[in-house]
């Protein structure tokens, strides 16, 4: 025997649908999975130092606010040398992982936060690690999925003005 859906539960349904909520499908389901796995190629690839590898998961338009100068780099060109710099300044080895990921699917396009643990490894030997927050716009293009847009910071202590480049919660 069925229960009939309560009058509250059916109010809040309505309430979640008409405010866009959608229940995850197998379709978004799917594409959720294949950007997961988008990040673990992007962190293979970053453990590597492969900044092809990296530059795989962005569209040729793409837009990042980053945390090491300039401001913004507009397009892919710009990021990759972005990495190549990053990687030739830091010739010691590279170790990053990808925490509190939380991808959300809503048709072609895709948004998710995470964390970025990495350090990197000076010619010297020095390590310089940090935590990043960011924040990815993905575009399903042909079939594929692209980060179009990329924002990346460290919060700061307003007191100071400065960075804290280990953050927690």
């Amino acid at each position: 025997m069925r229960k009939p859906i309560s009058a509250t539960a059916a109010l809040l349904l309505l309430l979640g649908l008409a405010a866009g909520v959608r229940p995850a499908t197998a379709q978004s389901k799917s594409d959720e999975a294949a950007i997961k796995a988008l990040y673990n190629k992007f962190n293979d690839a970053f453990n590597k130092k492969d900044v092809d590898g990296i530059m795989s998961v962005y569209a040729p338009d793409v837009f990042v606010f980053d945390v090491v100068p300039p401001r913004e780099y507009s397009g892919w060109d710009a990021y990759k040398k972005d990495w190549q710099s990053v990687f030739s300044s830091f010739a010691g080895p590279a170790t990053n992982t990808v925490s509190d990921l939380n991808i959300t699917v809503v048709g072609p396009v895709a948004y998710a936060h995470y964390i970025d643990d990495g350090t990197m490894t000076a010619a010297d030997g020095t390590k310089s690690h940090m935590v990043v927050r960011s924040t990815d716009v993905w575009r399903k293009q042909n079939g594929k999925w692209l980060i179009v847009q990329e924002h990346n910071s460290f919060p700061v202590d307003l007191a100071t003005g400065k960075a804290d480049p280990l953050s927690t919660p």
